[in-house]
């Protein structure tokens, strides 16, 4: 019996051991109550913990009013008594003239109630209304169990939402160039069209983006409802991903663990090089085939244990006629990943073809 035993612990042990190695970094464990690390390129979620659990999310609702903010008019504000609210803030002073993308920059470097509660009312016209204009955003994001009450995300039983929400919100707005561009800042200056000339410079509260190679933002936040919330967005060698943690309060560690894990697992690879050529049979020329050559390259973000799965299908048609142009779009070239396509590219006629009697 006891050698039975100890045969069942070697081969449990091994087994560990096995799948370990199988996928290079072993699985992170996380201290938030709610998480997901998730890959925009092909939609994969390579961690997740609760990710649809409903919670509170603190200031990281900020990356909501920002996104509506710089797809808006860039607009002047005045500040006024009802957008003074509790809680960090830009210091902005009754009177202040400012446009929405300087709000939007220090709203997101120190996650400023203030600037949050300026976008909201000058956009929106009053809070109430800027949350229906959150929610109908979120709503064609297909941020299914998500529902916002607040510009800034100050508590609110009814103001909610989930990590997985969250990492599709993240992943639009940091295709946003405005966006991107301020959430990577460590630092940013904010100009004021009132007071002329006053300018200020503001801190950004994320330190991943200190901590971490490869971090390029997103948004920090906390309550005491909400606890530490925190999403980030990092890249290497061509791979993007996000992170969401939500009531966490070994956040950086956690970010930095799950970035590891990640890129551990997932690379970034061309299935068709702009360069590769096609032959295409001609009827009616001198020439038997032309060159038929990729639009672009197309590369794609898949898990390292899937990359000998995908499989190719050159749609095309089996010959054309003469006369034939070179850059007519011509078929397409897909890449299957078991039954889903994870990256497709036009085919282009890659030279002119004339008549047979045609010089």
């Amino acid at each position: 019996m006891l050698l039975k035993r100890i045969l069942c612990l070697i081969c449990v042990v091994l087994f560990s051991v096995s799948s370990v190695n199988a996928v290079g970094e072993s699985i992170p464990e996380v201290s938030a109550v709610s998480a997901i690390l998730y890959c925009p390129d092909n939609n994969e979620i390579l961690y997740e913990k609760s990710a649809h659990k409903k919670m509170a999310i603190a200031s990281i609702t900020k990356i909501m009013t920002a996104i509506i903010a710089l797809e808006s008019e860039d607009k002047e504000v005045k500040f006024a008594y009802n957008m003074i609210a509790e809680g960090s803030s830009m210091y902005l002073k009754v009177g202040d003239v400012i446009k929405i993308s300087e709000l939007v920059k220090g709203m997101m470097m120190v996650s400023g109630n203030d600037a949050a509660n300026a976008i909201a009312i000058a956009l929106g016209g009053s809070k109430e209304k800027f949350a229906d204009m959150m929610n109908e955003k979120a709503d064609s994001l297909g941020m299914k169990d998500t529902h916002f009450v607040t510009p800034s995300g100050l508590d609110d039983e009814m103001h909610y939402s989930t990590a997985y929400d969250m990492a599709l919100l993240c992943s639009y707005a940091m295709e946003n160039e405005a966006f991107r561009n301020i959430v990577s800042q460590k630092s940013m200056s904010v100009e004021f069209v009132s007071p002329n000339g006053q300018r200020m410079i503001y801190r950004n509260h994320n330190k991943l983006l200190s901590m971490y190679d490869g971090c390029i933002g997103i948004k920090t936040g906390f309550t005491k409802k909400a606890g530490r919330t925190l999403t980030s967005c990092a890249e290497k060698d061509g791979v993007r991903l996000i992170a969401v943690t939500l009531n966490d309060g070994n956040d950086w560690n956690d970010h930095m663990s799950l970035y590891d894990y990640g890129f551990s697992q997932i690379e970034r690879i061309c299935l068709c090089d702009s360069e590769r050529i096609f032959e295409m049979p001609v009827v009616g020329s001198k020439k038997q085939s032309i060159k038929v050559i990729p639009k672009e390259n197309c590369y794609v973000s898949v898990l390292k244990k899937d990359s000998d799965k995908i499989t190719e299908k050159v749609c095309m048609p089996h010959f054309v006629y003469a006369p034939v142009e070179k850059g007519m779009t011509i078929g397409e070239v897909k890449y299957y990943l078991d039954d889903r396509i994870i990256g497709e590219t036009e085919l282009m006629t890659g030279e002119n073809c004339l008549y047979d009697n045609e010089s």
